[in-house]
């Protein structure tokens, strides 16, 4: 196991120049001229030339690409050019704020996505059934800003039970957590049923059955536990999409998140703190998919890694 982490970690070197690459290439396919909008529009040619030069933008692209590489080896993330301080500053707070938003999100939806899943499952075609798989297709059909805005005018401004926007106290968690984890707790309670309806119909399962225990044993302790595999697999990319989705939650709840920066970076042409949110979230959703992989072997001890 130790060798097979260790793997893994060495694996995570290309796998982030690779992502390092592609963001650094991307941003400077964007339009605008970061230098025009940090020297403002009505600035002179000659001051503009000179704010570019600061930044190292007219060096050719590959000198460029070598300064990015050489500061990010060093853990400098380099100077946001729209506040004029490191990027690594402005981005961690951010960074912390998303990652709390999108751990609360995923506990929400892992919990409630599981226990409608088994539940459906172990009265299968039901009344009960059809209901809640009904109500996980739309789960997976609302668009996230609709249902952010909705859940917005029901719960802020008609009833004023919770706070529309910002964050600061446990019920700023309420809205934006319960809005990003509806796609995922839909989709984590459909693949859930599916693989308990699997599991539950195995030869093991009816000898456990046949020797008396309690069905609550059965279900939990003989089904739910092989069936898990499969929604650990689910969990860890829904880790990844939760971050993603975070953008459009953050805008909508005025949430001070990491995706949050990066639309107002990108509509600042601020290089440095685009590039360093999307190594940052990049790194993380890494290191998740690794602990995933580790958690397949204690779920299951027939799993081996050469």
């Amino acid at each position: 196991m130790s060798s097979y982490i260790l793997r893994r970690m060495v694996l995570l070197v290309p796998v982030l120049i690779g992502v390092a690459i592609i963001v650094f290439g991307m941003v400077r396919l964007l339009p605008g001229d970061p230098a025009v909008a940090m020297a403002g529009v009505h600035a002179t040619p000659e001051y503009i030339a000179q704010v570019r030069a600061n930044l190292g933008l007219d060096e050719p692209i590959h000198v460029q690409f070598g300064v990015f590489i050489r500061r990010l080896i060093r853990g400098d993330l380099g100077i946001s050019t729209r506040t004029n301080r490191p990027a690594v500053v402005e981005i961690w707070p951010r960074f912390l704020n998303t990652l709390s938003l999108t751990f609360i999100s995923l506990i929400i939806a892992s919990f409630f996505g599981i226990l409608v899943g088994v539940i459906s499952a172990t009265r299968p075609y039901s009344l009960l059934d059809n209901v809640t798989m009904v109500f996980s297709l739309f789960g997976v059909a609302a668009p996230v800003f609709w249902l952010g805005l909705i859940l917005m005018l029901i719960f802020s401004v008609r009833l004023g039970w919770l706070p529309s926007s910002g964050m600061g106290t446990p019920q700023h968690f309420v809205l934006p957590a319960v809005t990003l984890a509806a796609h995922s707790t839909a989709l984590i309670a459909r693949m859930t049923r599916s693989s308990m309806l699997e599991v539950l119909n195995m030869d093991y399962i009816v000898t456990a059955r046949s020797k008396g225990l309690m069905e609550r044993v059965v279900v939990v302790k003989h089904a739910l536990r092989n069936a898990l595999i499969p929604i650990v697999t689910i969990l860890g990319l829904r880790f990844g999409m939760l971050l993603g989705g975070a953008v459009l939650t953050e805008t909508v709840f005025s949430w001070p998140g990491v995706g949050r920066l990066m639309v107002d970076s990108i509509l600042a042409r601020d290089y440095p703190v685009v590039q360093g949110s999307v190594l940052l979230l990049a790194l993380l959703f890494v290191l998740i998919n690794l602990f995933v992989d580790i958690l397949y072997a204690f779920l299951d001890p027939q799993i081996q890694y050469g």
